[in-house]
């Protein structure tokens, strides 16, 4: 059996001294998706704010490709092939859209090579291009998120952490965004998906993690979980 890329085991970490995290196990294998999903509160963002190393674990082990790296600097999380996109997109409003971009790549990449990945993220996101002297604060919701997922692209990772990606967009944005999940997917990038829309997250995924209270409560195929009536009541609207 192949080594998981990213494995979680026993993670526990909060605010203030305040728990959040109670002994959460995951993992994620190469290239391929896994569902984080929950009620608001559950801890969903945390786990991943953990992971990429913004929240120090109070107890656990992060692995990445079997190498320990819970309570590495974010830099250093991100250097290694892991990027983070925020909830809320966090994209820098006053910078340009070729700006934001180069941002993301500016840890891995010389000057040639920033060029050569600016133009793969482009052909990947192509309402993109006709942005590029923009300031991204005047983009659309649905235009901001792609702007942080390419940015997060740019680096190249074997890993995207993403925070509800969907929030707060209008419908024919979610299709989109998630139709370029599909396509990420397909290209190797495996996906940590934290969402609140429980059914495209599931249907994605081919893991799905239940966490409530700060625990993992269920965890199986993507696909079974959606036919779990706990799910469907409470996530689904079944």
């Amino acid at each position: 059996m192949a080594e998981p890329l990213l494995e979680v085991e026993g993670l526990e970490a909060g605010y203030g001294g305040a728990p959040v995290l109670r002994g959460v196990s995951l993992t994620v294998p190469v290239a391929k998706a896994v569902a984080l999903v929950g009620a608001n509160g559950a801890g969903k963002s945390t786990t991943l704010k953990t992971i990429a190393g913004l929240v120090r674990p109070t107890a656990g082990v992060i692995r990445w490709s079997g190498e320990r790296i819970d309570g590495q600097l974010p830099s250093a999380v991100a250097r290694r092939g892991l990027r983070l996109v925020p909830e809320g997109r966090r994209i820098f409003p006053t910078l340009t859209v070729k700006e934001n971009l180069l941002v993301g790549g500016y840890l891995r990449w010389e000057r040639v090579e920033l060029r050569r990945r600016l133009e793969e993220c482009l052909t990947l996101f192509p309402p993109l291009r006709d942005r590029l002297g923009q300031s991204g604060g005047i983009l659309s919701g649905g235009e901001q998120q792609m702007l942080a997922i390419a940015r997060a692209l740019m680096g190249q990772p074997s890993l995207l952490l993403l925070d509800e990606p969907s929030l707060g967009l209008a419908p024919q944005w979610v299709e989109a965004i998630f139709s370029l999940l599909q396509r990420i997917l397909a290209q190797g990038v495996a996906l940590l998906l934290v969402e609140q829309n429980a059914r495209l997250a599931l249907e994605l995924a081919e893991t799905g993690y239940l966490l409530e209270g700060g625990e993992i409560r269920l965890a199986g195929r993507g696909t079974d979980l959606l036919r779990r009536p706990e799910i469907a009541r409470a996530y689904l609207g079944a």
